[in-house]
């Protein structure tokens, strides 16, 4: 059914950078503009902003300095983005990600947009972020909210943790999860041939057991804690590989570089694949997953994982415990606990069936809750909402 009642409806998703539109928001937007809405996004400069554009959506770049608060730069971004509001006179503007959310949602209201709306994805910041600018933060956060419609959350705990900051008037609050497209994401899609084809194209032994981690190279992702479990793994079961997929990122202050696996002498058993766009044809490779992160709001890698039939050992924070069921689709685990990571992984290794039955149940739990058609909907219904209160 079409949700929009006029194709004219011009619709604006604001996000730090281009990695987010390609790989978290892509599916949104292009159901949006099957809905036949206008849509355009906002975001950084960067390698992907080409294939977006050539997949129809409509790209506006502005520099946001992601890691900290630069008052110039700042500045220079929200009043790039208050210009191009007032030019495109946008319907709807859509915000993502703390800096496009603090700056958008103003940008938007002083710009006239009828329509503001704001997804939530967390509210632990990096930790290159000081204590005072997290304050500051939270306070601008409390400030625009009140210029939205609608405050959409990819988690409940995310949710809870608005309502304990007192971030809105609670009425504003709506759950929407993430979307997982259970389609790419679905290890049916690949016969054994394909996967001894995959692993041999990456110069991957293909009777090695794979442990997966797909995230950023940094600390707070728990590489440090993995590493130092993987030493252990090792020891008692030798012909393993631990697979990484995802960016360097050496401007932040945890950075790590793939050279510290000589550290824990475990590098002739890692590899790094930087980031991939493959991502679904890798998932299939790997015996488990695993994300011993320090913090994430909900953690798009482990229900990707899940949808895959992976069984998932994840860090029991944020909204982790609502991706992964413990004891039924994977094993959560204390934070920084290299004891417990180590105990799970060999418990997984040592207990391949019951693997396999957290990996099929994992999957269960993707269909019947982060599947993209149900997030879709509730996306969907709500603009749909909004519009009739407040452009007719």
């Amino acid at each position: 059914m079409d949700l929009s009642s006029s194709p004219k409806i011009k619709i604006c998703c604001v996000v730090s950078v281009d990695i987010t539109l390609k790989f978290m928001l892509f599916n949104q937007l292009k159901f949006l503009q099957e809905q036949g809405y206008n849509v355009s996004a906002v975001c950084s400069p960067g390698k992907w902003i080409k294939d977006i554009r050539q997949q129809g959506i409509k790209v506006k770049t502005i520099r946001f300095k992601r890691r900290s608060f630069s008052p110039r730069s700042d500045m220079t971004a929200f009043f790039q983005l208050l210009s191009y509001f007032r030019k495109e006179r946008f319907d709807i503007v859509h915000t993502h990600t703390p800096k496009p959310e603090i700056y958008g949602q103003l940008a938007a209201k002083l710009a006239g947009v009828p329509i503001i709306i704001d997804t939530l994805h967390g509210f632990d910041l990096s930790t290159d972020v000081s204590w005072l600018q997290k304050k500051i933060f939270i306070f601008l956060q409390r400030f625009v909210t009140k210029y939205s419609d609608v405050i959409f959350s990819v988690s409940k705990a995310v949710i809870q943790r608005a309502t304990e900051e007192k971030i809105c008037k609670p009425n504003l609050l709506k759950y929407l999860g993430r979307d997982i497209d259970t389609e790419r994401f679905n290890s049916q899609r690949f016969s054994e041939e394909f996967i001894l084809n995959k692993k041999k194209q990456l110069g991957i032994d293909s009777k090695k057991r794979i442990i997966g981690i797909v995230a950023r190279l940094v600390e707070e992702k728990g590489y440090l804690e993995l590493f130092e479990s993987f030493k252990n793994i090792l020891d008692k079961f030798p012909n393993t590989l631990l697979l990484s997929i995802g960016p360097e990122e050496p401007e932040k202050k945890d950075a790590i570089k793939s050279a510290i696996v000589k550290k824990y002498n475990i590098q002739k058993n890692v590899m790094f694949l930087g980031e991939r766009s493959d991502i679904d044809e890798i998932y299939p490779l790997m015996d488990i997953f695993v994300l011993p992160t320090h913090r994430e709001g909900v953690g798009a890698s482990i229900l990707e994982a899940s949808a895959t039939g992976k069984p998932v050992i994840a860090s029991n924070t944020g909204g982790c415990p609502e991706a992964v069921e413990d004891g039924k689709t994977g094993i959560l685990i204390p934070v920084k606990n290299v004891k417990k990571l180590t105990e799970a992984i060999l418990f997984l290794f040592n207990n391949p069936e019951k693997a396999k039955e957290m990996g099929v149940s994992g999957r269960e739990k993707i269909l019947k809750e982060f599947n993209e058609k149900l997030i879709f909907d509730i996306l969907g219904t709500e603009y749909q909402r909004l519009i009739k209160e407040k452009l007719k």
